[in-house]
């Protein structure tokens, strides 16, 4: 396996919206491809609604804090995230935001409405998710290899395949998020 991989992910988003869930899904994937992974919440979760930020870094790293100005990618579950945690990504970074399109100095950014989509599979705790498989997709089909995900679509799924095994109802709802986002932008 390829150990040589160095990526730096920043998740943000507020409280409930799954900052973790998704962090743990990537981490898992990480893990699966032999990679080494550090994650740490920066800042709680302790109420509904209150800022939640995840950090994840693929590869040999020291420390699982990202420094402002190092992150390869932001994922950010609330559009207002992008002026909040912005700071973090390298000038070649790449983002995916879910919420309307908006002026930035970012090189590769994406933004989707997540929320309009997860609504309309009947799903609206999805957002997550949705997101996240819309990610998979515009970052598979960048040319520039540091941009893109050190993990395919495929990898998501079979992670939640394993972790939601029991689950079944909660697993296909999972699967029909992370597809829907994956497939409709």
């Amino acid at each position: 396996m390829n150990n040589s991989i160095q990526q730096q992910i920043v998740i943000s988003g507020v409280g409930g919206q799954g900052v973790l869930f998704v962090t743990r899904l990537l981490a898992e994937a990480a893990i699966n491809k032999g990679f080494p992974v550090f994650t740490s919440e920066t800042h709680g979760m302790a109420q509904r609604g209150g800022t939640v930020v995840s950090h994840l870094k693929v590869g040999d790293f020291f420390s699982p804090l990202i420094r402002p100005f190092q992150a390869d990618g932001l994922l950010a579950l609330k559009a207002e995230n992008l002026p909040q945690h912005g700071d973090y990504l390298k000038p070649d970074a790449w983002a995916v935001i879910n919420g309307p399109s908006q002026a930035s100095e970012i090189s590769a950014i994406f933004f989707a409405d997540a929320d309009a989509l997860a609504q309309k599979i009947g799903n609206p705790k999805s957002v997550n998710l949705v997101l996240l498989g819309f990610a998979l997709s515009k970052l598979s089909q960048t040319v520039e290899n540091r941009k893109s995900l050190f993990c395919s679509f495929e990898n998501i799924k079979a992670v939640l395949e394993k972790r939601l095994t029991d689950k079944k109802k909660m697993l296909e709802a999972s699967l029909e998020a992370i597809e829907t986002g994956f497939n409709k932008f």
